[in-house]
């Protein structure tokens, strides 16, 4: 499909495929070169602006697909005036036009991104306006109580102190507590959109590559009897309750004079520094030894989850434990399904619960928006109204950021850079 947005859309279109009918109605028609010879045969629909995707008069030509065929019918458009768009382009214009705002056009790039079926429902709710939407509602909040700070300031020569009034500290709570759930849902929507990396570690032999085998039913890791078989890290990707995983197995953590395995032991522990989740594999068959602790099976890691490794030797039951950990066998794939669902919980991941699909930058904004709200409630705590008044107008600012109301040209241009061509 090659498509055409700006004021001589049509005409270019009519020089290729004719006179079209009404706006928004579909036709077959021929495609032609200057020379009158016919390119491609395929339907051409024309939507007048403001009704399109970008707010301006858009052109489509559907082909059959041929690349030598799309490429003259592209060579021929730009013979006639046009050029080819910059990455992220048709976006931009929608957003420059206020057809969508900035966190509809980033949630366009994330829908196409978007590795699972979760995160590609997550991206739609974003595209649809409800993240916006949540956004907005909290920034009228926070204008409305600072238009009244400020009308306080204005007429306070008045007997009545208008900043002890309590429903202005309900109202400085309400919007923590709306900014409170609006990051909890975007944290989990920035999972969504990111992915989890989860390290497997462990002792050797405790079956963290039969662990890593089994949740990717294939038999990706070499597995034997002799210690110190996985000498390096060992990636993969796998798809948990809606969210994409990257799996990392990794060497044994254990004390070693053998240089290469050292190298990959040292690996290990960097791997499960940076992780998002660490799953400690132990063999259930027997007790950590004073090895295993020299060795630093603590690894230094946000989240870690014990994975009880083995029980169709122990004979103990699959499932979660009472101590927070996991029972399991690599070998049959008992516990596997209990397995994953603490992986889930672990991270803070409800795939049963919405989520926007959110960015980092979302994120930062929606913490200093927090943040110049909390410290607005202070100073009106202490009576100090003009400078409530300028943290309130830093929130402000900080929600104008999300949707673009008060975005820069720079990261603009570092939002739509990052978008693939022909969008």
């Amino acid at each position: 499909m090659l498509r055409i947005s700006g004021e001589r859309a049509f005409a270019i279109g009519c020089a290729i495929a004719g006179a079209g009918k009404q706006p928004g109605q579909a036709r077959v028609a021929e495609f032609r070169d200057g020379d009158g010879s016919t390119i491609d045969r395929g339907i051409a629909i024309r939507f007048r602006g403001p009704r399109s995707y970008t707010g301006e008069d858009v052109l489509e030509l559907h082909g059959h697909g041929s690349p030598v065929a799309m490429n003259r019918l592209l060579d021929r458009a730009c013979g006639l005036g046009a050029r080819l768009a910059r990455p992220g382009e048709f976006t931009e214009r929608a957003f420059l036009n206020d057809k969508i705002d900035l966190a509809q056009a980033e949630a366009v790039a994330d829908l196409i991104d978007s590795s699972t079926g979760q995160a590609a429902r997550s991206a739609m709710r974003s595209l649809d306006g409800e993240f916006s939407r949540r956004v907005r509602g909290i920034d009228r909040l926070a204008t409305d109580l600072r238009v009244h700070v400020e009308a306080a300031i204005d007429f306070a020569d008045e007997e009545i102190d208008f900043l002890a009034d309590s429903d202005i500290a309900a109202t400085v709570q309400a919007i923590e507590r709306e900014l409170a759930d609006v990051v909890e849902q975007s944290r989990r929507g920035q999972v969504l959109r990111d992915g989890l990396d989860v390290v497997i570690a462990g002792p050797p032999n405790v079956g963290k590559s039969s662990l890593l085998n089994r949740l990717l039913a294939e038999d990706r890791a070499i597995v034997t009897e002799v210690p110190g078989t996985t000498r390096d890290l060992l990636s993969a990707d796998i798809e948990v309750d809606g969210v994409a995983v990257r799996l990392t197995d990794t060497a044994g953590l254990r004390s070693s004079t053998d240089a290469v395995e050292a190298i990959g032991v040292e690996r290990a522990r960097s791997a499960a520094a940076k992780a998002d989740l660490v799953l400690l594999v132990e063999d259930a068959n027997r007790p950590a030894t004073a090895e295993d602790a020299a060795a630093g099976l603590d690894v230094a890691a946000p989240r870690r989850l014990r994975v009880r490794n083995k029980i169709d030797l122990s004979g103990e039951a699959p499932g979660r434990g009472t101590a927070g950990e996991v029972r399991i066998s690599a070998l049959t794939g008992a516990g596997l399904d209990a397995l994953r669902q603490a992986i889930s919980a672990a991270v803070g991941v409800d795939p049963a619960e919405g989520a926007y699909l959110a960015r980092k930058r979302h994120l930062d904004a929606l913490a200093a928006a927090a943040r110049h709200v909390g410290e607005a409630g202070r100073r009106l705590a202490e009576g100090f109204g003009d400078l409530a008044a300028e943290e309130l107008r830093q929130a402000h600012g900080h929600l104008g950021d999300i949707v673009g109301a008060t975005t820069s040209d720079d990261l603009l241009g570092e939002i739509f850079a990052s978008f693939c061509i022909g969008k």
